[in-house]
């Protein structure tokens, strides 16, 4: 018995890997947050069923270590380990990141593992050791919070350490000039456009990528500022009230742009009032010779814009004050424009990047620029170099076929505007969606409304998951759209690969919309 015991517990160790892995992926996906990861576990219990039969049998094994318990226990954890490997292989859309941070969990993870083992064998039996490793293993997603728990004071030590040599490195930088973006959506886009428009007179530093928490930019800040540096571009993003506040906090920003404002997040914000008024934490932090960029085309904004000083508005249409564009016109190459400033100069811009959202973003990087001494003229060649933002809006051709990137992360507004520009193009408009998500209790709505609006924008609509996509279907088939045209598919390869094989005359364009990360 004891050699079977044994063996138990030496095949349970890669098993114990493989579930810690994933449960501890989730859980930075998750941010780390106690609160948003128990909601996820409660949301995705079915994908960690077998966990439970795993508790389960190591629940008998404590109590009734017996031949009949261990071969039971090898045969669930060989189904296991199948399982999460599975898990671990179509979970690459962001990998795991072994940060300094989750080395310290997992050091905590096994010291715990190792202390409920050593304490079950000197006081009980080491017949029990696999039972231990069992339950240990059952239990991973729960284990967690309590490391979580446990690691606090100390990753707060860390992270204020690095905090105040950020905000060092910055006071170094004499004349060092900071812009914040934010925003529901828009924000990542506009910062690039900004560095794209401003490197050419000035040293720029922007956050990487999505950059945007308040550990992210004091990451870009410790690592990548240097003494020559004339600008820094800080995107700021925000799950929940006050997060904006506290990457104000460590920059200080000088000027600001609010990019558009949206229900997105609604599970972290809960309401509207929520998250417009975490945006404007930004505004706020503004010293009142601070310039303060906003989106007047967006109701949000320009309903709760005037306590603030120095306000620049831009606008994708002609009317209103501040910067507009007019004159729009959508081709295949792109797009051309009219910007209109407040003291009446105008210049006509041409860009690669199509949609209309794609102008006001444009026209509010313009904006700045301008504002900052660059004259229109000087932004016409800078604008034509505007590069797309991956999985935003970005076109890839493939022969006759244009595939529409607007993957990454996608909202109401957004999801409207990406649809109304598909129905722009003269050929075959396929979307390809898995739906919305964070959009909390309202969820099916929005879903629901995505349908109705996509139903007059599309000639095939490609929905991946039949359950979570039913109110987009629901939507789509109150406007009269054809059942023989929407189809419902597992995965976003199986609906590809249909995609392509249509056809009908005409150059073929597919909207890629939405991909869902890997925590849902």
């Amino acid at each position: 018995m004891d050699i079977i015991a044994i063996a138990v517990a030496v095949l349970v160790l890669p098993i114990y890997y493989l579930v810690l892995r994933y449960n501890l992926h989730m859980f930075q996906l998750n941010g780390y947050k106690n609160g948003e990861h128990v909601t996820w576990m409660k949301k995705n219990h079915r994908k960690q069923l077998i966990l439970w039969a795993l508790l389960l049998i190591g629940v008998a094994g404590l109590f009734f270590p017996n031949l009949i318990v261990w071969i039971a226990a090898v045969v669930l954890l060989l189904i296991c380990g199948r399982y999460y490997l599975y898990l671990k292989k179509t979970n690459q859309k962001k990998k795991l990141v072994l940060t300094n941070r989750v080395k310290r969990q997992i050091i905590t993870d096994l010291l715990l593992t190792a202390i409920g083992a050593v304490l079950g064998v000197l006081f009980y039996s080491n017949l029990i050791l696999p039972a231990i490793l069992l339950i240990m293993t059952a239990c991973q997603g729960w284990l967690l919070l309590l490391v979580n728990l446990l690691n606090r004071p100390a990753e707060m030590l860390v992270n204020q350490h690095f905090i105040n040599d950020a905000k060092r490195k910055l006071l170094e930088v004499e004349g060092l000039k900071i812009i914040g973006v934010t925003g529901s959506y828009g924000k990542t886009s506009v910062k690039y456009y900004l560095q794209t428009l401003l490197q050419g007179h000035y040293n720029v530093l922007i956050t990487p990528e999505s950059y945007n928490t308040p550990m992210g930019v004091v990451k870009t800040i410790r690592e990548s500022l240097k003494s020559t540096h004339e600008i820094f571009v800080c995107e700021m993003g925000a799950r929940h009230v006050g997060d904006i506040r506290e990457i104000c906090d460590i920059v200080h920003p000088h000027h600001g742009i609010i990019t558009s404002i949206g229900p997105q997040h609604l599970e972290t914000f809960f309401n509207m009032d929520n998250i417009i008024n975490t945006k404007f934490e930004l505004a706020d932090a503004l010293p009142s010779e601070g310039l303060l960029f906003l989106n007047g085309d967006n109701e949000y904004i320009s309903g709760h814009c005037d306590p603030y000083p120095n306000q620049i508005f831009y606008r994708s249409t002609s009317n209103g004050e501040g910067y507009s564009a007019s004159g729009i016109k959508l081709s295949q190459m792109g797009t051309e424009f009219v910007v209109n400033a407040p003291n009446g100069e105008s210049e006509s811009f041409q860009m690669r990047l199509v949609g209309a959202h794609n102008v006001i973003n444009v026209v509010g990087a313009i904006a700045v620029a301008n504002t900052l001494g660059i004259p229109l003229k000087e932004l016409k060649v800078p604008v034509r170099r505007i590069q797309p933002v991956a999985h935003r809006l970005q076109m890839l051709e493939r022969g006759n076929v244009t595939i529409i990137d607007d993957a990454y992360n996608s909202n109401p507004v957004g999801s409207k505007a990406a649809v109304e520009t598909l129905k722009m193009f003269d050929g075959l408009r396929i979307l390809v969606t898995p739906g919305m998500v964070e959009l909390g209790e309202k969820e099916a709505e929005y879903n629901h409304k995505f349908g109705t609006y996509a139903a007059s924008c599309c000639d095939y609509v490609l929905l991946i998951g039949k359950e979570h996509t039913k109110p987009i279907y629901e939507g789509l088939m109150e406007k009269g759209y054809s059942k023989e045209r929407c189809l419902t598919y597992d995965t976003l390869e199986e609906a590809l690969a249909y995609a392509y094989t249509i056809k009908e005359d005409g150059h073929k364009f597919i909207l890629l919309e939405n991909d869902l990360p890997d925590n849902y």
